[in-house]
């Protein structure tokens, strides 16, 4: 196991006023981290029309079932009517999604939406 691997939580959540979820990912989302994060996620997006945004800025690696999970949370968003934006400016993460040939499955900003940008970083 990497030295830094995520051994909490490998996320924070936050509820904000306009009813947009904010979730920062952090460390290693991979199949040890996976199950927490996916249960997380399941809740977040079991109600009708979620809104939420997934920062990705402080994740350092994030394997298949990391992308997994990611489309898991997409693919639930859609089907009730949200959505999920992912917040990341890093290359190699693009490069992966672009390999994989998910990279017009997400709505991805390099920075924070504009609806959301005046919160606080997490």
């Amino acid at each position: 196991m990497a030295a830094n691997h995520t051994m909490s939580l490998p996320y924070r959540t936050r509820h904000t006023t306009g009813g947009t979820t904010v979730v920062a990912l952090l460390g290693e989302i991979d199949i040890l981290t996976v199950p927490a994060l996916s249960a997380h996620l399941d809740t977040l997006t079991a109600r009708p029309s979620p809104d939420l945004v997934l920062d990705l800025r402080d994740v350092v690696f994030i394997d298949c079932t990391g992308l997994s999970v990611l489309c898991r949370a997409r693919n639930r968003v859609r089907a009730r009517d949200g959505r999920l934006r992912l917040v990341t400016d890093s290359a190699l993460f693009l490069r992966l999604l672009c390999r994989t040939g998910l990279i017009g499955a997400f709505d991805i900003h390099p920075r924070w939406p504009e609806d959301v940008a005046d919160l606080p970083a997490v």
